[in-house]
């Protein structure tokens, strides 16, 4: 068997590359003893990794911001070309180049037949849902690799239809295992829709993702608010509004600015729980973006929330922090009769559409979050350049595979 190699979180602000063994169609031992279940699976995958994305949720294992310990291998958005079939999967075969959901399903649960496939019972003895590579999510190896194991390929496995079309678009296609489908997510659940006015916290890649998708569902004018000068050049780089939120005044009244009225009719938290204050010398203060777009957003408005939000923060600044228990004003969204989406992006409930949406040329998602391709090899220097906020999408790339 060829060998693998795999991203490894090493302590906080540390990450590695390192050997591994080559996957087998085989359940890991956590799934295996914690749900009962047998260990051969014959309706997986192997995949030879073509690209795979660094992902903001990777940053929080590796700033030390979760429970995840040393050792645990990283990465959850995979686009890969099938190498290995087992004896059960009947419409993917070798030679086949898919994307793969970062959610882990099974296809035959309650959640799943529902379309909830971030919350499948059968994939994680912990808690529902799972994830390649990730603490608390099942103990599955991540994907941030040269070949990993896919199960229930059949159900999970999205399948492009032209190879060859495939690889010249694959720095977008490559969104659509996590990023796109979840930015997609947090615009459509805040209600975005033709004539819109949407407020987006954060300009990482998923805050552009959102903004780019909140663009294609037809909004008036998306407004981007962050920190950092670099990120918000990237969203003006395709047509939104800015809002500096290190300078002078509150996010009502530079909203007021742009749009002659302070509040929007939409609004996307893409920040999650490691959000700052707002100011040139603002700390942490977890509770601050949704507090802020609960502000801002009108009455009988949505609140879409794909930002992660965590039941245990070693890091945080309070103890009530550390259990995921936040300074939340709830009461004003109760008073403004606001609708909140969280959790997980049900990613198959989107990415066939949004992969359309790509080959057809309508989604420029790959230059909406300014994606740039490095080697396995160069993990460690992306994981560190965009912790240090640069306003990049790093996608590895294990082989080769993508052309200069």
């Amino acid at each position: 068997m060829p060998d693998n190699r795999v991203v490894v979180y090493k302590g906080p602000g540390q990450v590695a590359v390192e050997s591994i063994d080559y996957p087998k169609l085989e359940l890991p031992t956590e799934v295996v003893e914690g749900l009962k279940i047998k260990k051969k699976a014959p309706h997986a995958a192997i995949l030879k990794v073509v690209t795979t994305n660094i992902c903001g949720s990777d940053q929080h294992m590796v700033r030390g911001r979760t429970t995840a310990p040393v050792g645990q291998s990283l990465g959850h958005e995979i686009t890969g070309e099938v190498v290995e079939v087992g004896d059960d999967v009947l419409f993917v075969e070798p030679g086949d180049i898919c994307s793969v959901p970062f959610n882990i399903a099974c296809g035959r649960c309650r959640m799943c037949h529902e379309g909830k496939t971030g919350v499948c019972l059968h994939v994680n003895p912990a808690r529902p849902g799972a994830a390649y590579g990730y603490v608390d999510m099942g103990g599955w190896v991540g994907g941030q690799a040269e070949y990993v194991m896919v199960p229930f390929a059949d159900f999970n496995l999205l399948r492009f239809p032209d190879r060859d079309q495939a690889m010249e678009k694959i720095l977008d296609l490559t969104m659509l295992s996590d990023i796109f489908p979840t930015g997609y997510h947090g615009a459509l659940t805040a209600g975005v829709t033709t004539g819109s006015t949407v407020y987006v916290a954060g300009a990482g890649p998923v805050g552009l993702a959102a903004a780019h998708a909140a663009q294609l569902l037809g909004a008036a004018t998306v407004v981007v608010g962050d920190m950092i000068a670099e990120r918000l050049e990237q969203a003006r780089s395709f047509g939104c509004e800015t809002i500096d939120l290190s300078a002078d005044g509150t996010l009502p009244e530079q909203l007021e600015q742009l749009l002659g009225e302070p509040e929007v009719d939409a609004a996307v938290d893409a920040v999650g729980f490691e959000a700052r204050g707002h100011g040139k010398d603002a700390g942490e203060a977890p509770a601050t973006v949704l507090n802020s777009v609960m502000e801002v957003t009108r009455v009988g408005g949505a609140l879409g929330i794909p930002g992660l939000y965590v039941t245990g923060d070693p890091g945080a600044v309070d103890e009530g922090a550390k259990q995921g228990t936040l300074g939340v004003r709830i009461g004003l969204g109760w008073a403004k009769s606001h609708s909140l989406t969280t959790g997980q992006c049900p990613v198959k409930k989107y990415n066939r559409q949004l992969m359309n949406a790509i080959l057809s040329g309508r989604a420029q998602i790959a230059k909406a979050v300014n994606a740039t391709t490095i080697s396995l090899d160069d993990a460690p220097r992306g994981y560190q350049e965009f912790d240090g906020g640069v306003a990049r999408k790093f996608v590895l790339d294990p082989h080769g595979s993508v052309a200069a």
